[in-house]
């Protein structure tokens, strides 16, 4: 069983996962939270990692990643234990839930700007080993090396590596790579706004970019992030 604010924290977390392939960021949870301070926070994650609802991968992979949700949740309502009672004992690992698949070897295509755009990136600079669980369904993937911190907000930071699966299109709210006049490449969240392409920042430091739809092209979308510590 979950505190309210546990299982609160883990929905907010499996939600951003699935939309934006990152989690939320410390700060992100705290204002959905309505907490005072990050401490909570790493309380909250402490507590749902030692009961095998999420997994912290250090040194090679996403910073949160979600093992499991509350078979409460499929079936009618969560059992929550409200306030601060004690929490339950941590599951026995023989019922945890298998660790996904092995990894694979992906090209690390260079750097990618999280900023103001760099010049188109074309070539290999070396390969990464990805977890097999982090790729995105079917098709080609590769990895770029962050650069810049117009997107710390949505939990990617300079020198994370992002694992991109090839697409050349998008929806409203995909974090993509676009390449902009055939010149610069840039991580930036994408919208369609009246018949033009808005390339959006998760910093306020950096202005949304407006293009014709013809100085826009998508290489793909974003599905992973590994962070070294």
């Amino acid at each position: 069983m979950l505190t309210r604010k546990q299982l609160e924290l883990l929905e907010l977390i499996d939600t951003r996962m699935k939309r934006d392939g990152v989690p939320p960021s410390f700060d992100e949870m705290k204002d959905a939270l309505n907490l005072r301070s990050k401490s909570g926070i790493h309380r909250l994650i402490t507590a749902l990692e030692e009961r095998g609802f999420i997994r912290r991968l250090a040194h090679r992979a996403r910073a949160i990643e979600v093992v499991r949700m509350p078979e409460a949740l499929e079936a009618r309502v969560p059992r929550v234990i409200e306030g601060g009672a004690p929490p339950a004992p941590a599951p026995a690992p023989a019922r945890a839930m298998p660790v996904s698949a092995a990894a694979m070897d992906l090209p690390v295509m260079g750097r990618i700007a999280a900023g103001t755009p760099i010049e188109a990136i074309s070539e290999v600079s070396h390969h990464i080993a990805v977890p097999g669980s982090m790729l995105g369904g079917k098709g080609e993937h590769y990895a770029l090396e962050v650069h810049g911190d117009s997107m710390i907000e949505a939990g990617i930071h300079d020198g994370d590596i992002v694992v991109i699966r090839e697409q050349t299109t998008a929806d409203n709210g995909d974090i993509v790579v676009a390449l902009v006049e055939g010149l610069e490449a840039t991580l930036k969240r994408f919208r369609r706004q009246r018949g033009m392409i808005a390339l959006e920042a998760a910093n306020p430091a950096y202005e949304t970019r407006v293009l014709r739809d013809d100085q826009v092209q998508v290489q793909g979308r974003l599905v992973g992030l590994i962070r070294s510590y």
